[in-house]
């Protein structure tokens, strides 16, 4: 990881993901989560306000120092025990079946092997579990498709390896997962940056 990646990307992604089109989109994302959680990409802590009362923890997974440093102040204000446990959800150090839920908030986009993150994800949720998410990603218009393919060599440069062509509903399924709830949508934002996809997905 190189300076622009550890110094600035979070700076920027904390400002970004804090507007209030994106800030709207995580209340719903968060609702239903309980018990024990697996958060994955935590960034900042931007959903920490968001948790519903039936969380009774959040297992942190961040890869960047300095995220989790901006994050401390919301941490250290959190009704909900938070502690990181991990850098690389490709690879997580953590039993099998130990989460009641999993939540990722614009996140997929940046995993260099995002199956091997959802497969580790399915691995460390308990029976009955589900991985809430709200993530950008491809966009099923052809023309906005093409616009999303030029633009992304530059945008994963710039943006910390960001994708903007994922499916993300393929890779839920190709892991594993039910699709229980899923909603597709363009956010306020320029089209090829704002195909959302928001949904659960459920243990097959």
């Amino acid at each position: 990881m190189g300076w622009w990646e550890r110094a600035v990307v979070p700076r920027v992604t904390n400002y970004c993901c804090g507007l209030g089109d994106v800030e709207k989109l995580r209340g719903p994302v968060c609702a239903g989560l309980r018990g024990e959680v697996l958060e994955i990409g935590f960034g900042s802590g931007h959903n920490i306000k968001h948790y519903p009362q039936s969380v009774s923890r959040v297992s942190a997974i961040e890869p960047s120092d300095l995220a989790w440093q901006m994050a401390r102040e919301r941490v250290a204000a959190s009704p909900v025990a938070i502690g990181r446990v991990g850098l690389d959800a490709q690879q997580l150090d953590l039993p099998d079946a130990s989460f009641d839920c999993a939540l990722s908030t614009f996140t997929m986009c940046t995993i260099p092997d995002l199956d091997a993150a959802l497969g580790e994800v399915r691995r460390v949720l308990r029976a009955g579990g589900a991985l809430h998410f709200v993530e950008h990603g491809l966009s099923p218009e052809p023309k906005v498709m093409r616009r999303q393919r030029q633009l992304e060599p530059l945008n994963r440069r710039i943006a910390g390896g960001c994708r903007l062509t994922r499916p993300i509903d393929d890779h839920l399924e190709r892991a594993g997962f039910e699709l229980a709830r899923m909603e597709r949508f363009y956010d306020s934002g320029p089209k090829p940056f704002g195909y959302i996809y928001r949904g659960e997905a459920t243990l097959a």
